[in-house]
């Protein structure tokens, strides 16, 4: 006996993928994952979302609620934009998606099939670049909630729907990003942005690199720990290890607002840890120090780093985006109201 149940359904995929993975199939693979791992996954467990299947360039994420999923949307297409800041717009990668709340036939494998998803992915095709197109059943959910511009498309008739519904259209605000009414966890867009590069090693040991990448990894996992930092990954961030870079390009590519960087040098049973936090915008240095310790105990040691270094980047940050908040121009982060009658 088959079983069906009442989902909230996100469909989305990458708006002209094929033309990007033309132009450069490695680099735009290269990036999508990047997103996925760095935002798109992360979001989606953060909202207690589940991803029922991706489909290349695509998922389908099933949500408890529409609320869920609404934030979902809006906080991934947020970010995006801030991501896509200063790329051109024929390397840019944006996303268009739908959500519906309808009734679903549960597979034994777990995926869905029915009405609920099709129409989800028959919205997500209509949405224009960076937007979020609703089913009229997913705005009744959230739309006395909403605090941002939405477009009444009317009845439109989409592709193999026997029935015209009633879509609207969300369009996510380039001056400030949209939320909804109510306690919200800590969005990406909402935090300080970081890709903590690996360190140089100049010990000129090759044993120490174990070390060295240890410092960096346990760094990367203590800043994560806080909500208002969004930490870049170690396997994204580990693609830089021995090249010479452009802290603003490795920021452009990540879609990042600061960069950790560093060196470790050794005498004798001495190490030397030196590091740098970079504004990717200006290129100016906001902190750097260097810290000295003991070789004996390399675990206690790394720990030692660790903690100084965090202790000193986290204030660091927080201070820095208090100061952007302090720049920028009043009303930015006014948003459009609705009438939800």
């Amino acid at each position: 006996m088959e079983q069906r149940k009442l989902a909230a359904i996100l469909a989305a995929d990458v708006v002209g993928f094929s033309r990007l993975s033309s132009t450069d199939e490695d680099r735009t693979l290269a990036r999508l994952r990047t997103l996925r791992s760095d935002l798109i996954d992360p979001t989606i467990s953060v909202h207690s979302g589940r991803v029922v299947k991706r489909t290349g360039d695509g998922a389908l994420v099933e949500f408890r609620s529409v609320v869920d999923a609404v934030r979902c949307a809006i906080e991934i297409q947020s970010s995006m934009q801030e991501r896509n800041a200063g790329v051109p717009a024929d390397l840019r990668i944006e996303f268009r998606m739908g959500v519906h709340l309808g009734d679903v036939v549960v597979e034994s494998d777990g995926d869905l099939m029915g009405d609920g998803v099709n129409i989800a992915a028959r919205l997500e095709g209509i949405a224009a670049p960076g937007a979020i197109c609703l089913s009229e059943d997913a705005y009744r959910q959230v739309r006395s909630r909403l605090d941002l511009t939405v477009d009444d498309l009317g009845q439109v008739q989409l592709k193999n729907i026997p029935e015209a519904i009633n879509v609207y259209a969300l369009q996510i605000s380039k001056t400030g990003s949209p939320d909804l009414a109510g306690p919200i966890a800590s969005t990406t867009s909402e935090r300080s942005s970081i890709a903590v590069l690996p360190f140089a090693n100049m010990t000129g040991d090759e044993n120490e690199e174990h070390f060295v990448d240890g410092v960096v990894e346990d760094t990367i996992t203590a800043l994560a720990r806080y909500p208002d930092v969004a930490v870049i990954a170690r396997n994204s961030t580990f693609a830089y290890k021995g090249r010479s870079v452009d802290v603003r390009e490795v920021a452009r590519e990540l879609g990042v607002s600061y960069v950790l960087e560093g060196s470790a040098r050794r005498v004798g049973d001495r190490i030397r840890i030196t590091g740098q936090l970079v504004d990717a915008a200006t290129g100016t240095h906001l902190w750097a120090d260097r810290f000295d310790g003991s070789l004996e105990d390399a675990f206690e040691a790394q720990d030692q780093f660790v903690a100084r270094i965090v202790g000193a980047v986290e204030p660091t940050l927080r201070g820095a985006e208090i100061e952007r908040a302090r720049q920028k121009p009043e009303g930015a982060l006014t948003f459009h109201g609705i009438d939800s009658m």
